[in-house]
């Protein structure tokens, strides 16, 4: 029986498993949001929640204790500065789960989106408008989901688009046997003794 036996193993061993765990923190504190399966997703929050909670106690020995779970000191560094004020007035619940409706294509598994509460989310690739922009839409909130509805949204028209050229290819195949069947040349006539 399993008593007291805490956390999913995901088929690997206890080094793996830690570095896994690692890896996917320093990258959810560094880039506030990451993708994967929903099962990682819900063990991983536990991970970080607690590097967050330590970062709030801001003491010298909490600051090696993160050091000595993450091995990063850019990620310490932002988990003692910024984090630590982000959600100072916070008790705990510092990470979200989003489940996305889309399965892995290898082995369709659930997916789902980690990312910290309260996040500014900067989509790297577009440039900050100018300053004397229109008020509106500054003020307007950011859709969290906008980047994932962009990124499925192009796949949705890539496989549409190429349905519909195969649709095309299909439609036009009869027509050409069509045309090419009412193109071949009649027949020669066939000699009888008669006309020989």
């Amino acid at each position: 029986m399993r008593h007291a036996v805490d956390g999913r193993k995901f088929g690997r061993n206890t080094s793996h498993r830690k570095a896994m765990f690692k890896n996917m923190s320093n990258s959810i504190i560094t880039h506030e949001q990451v993708v994967t399966t929903v099962e990682k997703a819900k063990e991983i929050r536990r991970h970080v929640d607690r590097l967050i909670t330590l970062a709030k106690k801001g003491t010298p020995a909490s600051r090696r204790l993160a050091f000595d779970r993450t091995r990063d000191e850019l990620v310490v560094k932002k988990l003692f500065g910024d984090l630590a004020k982000r959600y100072a007035s916070r008790n705990g619940g510092y990470t979200r789960i989003l489940k996305l409706s889309d399965r892995r294509w290898g082995d369709a598994a659930e997916m789902a989106v980690v990312q910290l509460v309260d996040a500014v989310i900067v989509d790297k690739k577009k440039k900050p408008k100018a300053e004397g922009a229109d008020s509106a839409q500054a003020q307007a909130p950011a859709d969290p989901f906008a980047r994932f509805r962009k990124m499925f949204g192009k796949q949705a028209k890539k496989e549409a688009s190429a349905t519909g050229e195969k649709k095309e290819k299909k439609a036009k195949a009869p027509k050409a046997e069509k045309a090419a069947k009412t193109e071949k040349k009649p027949a020669a006539k066939k000699t009888t003794k008669k006309d020989a």
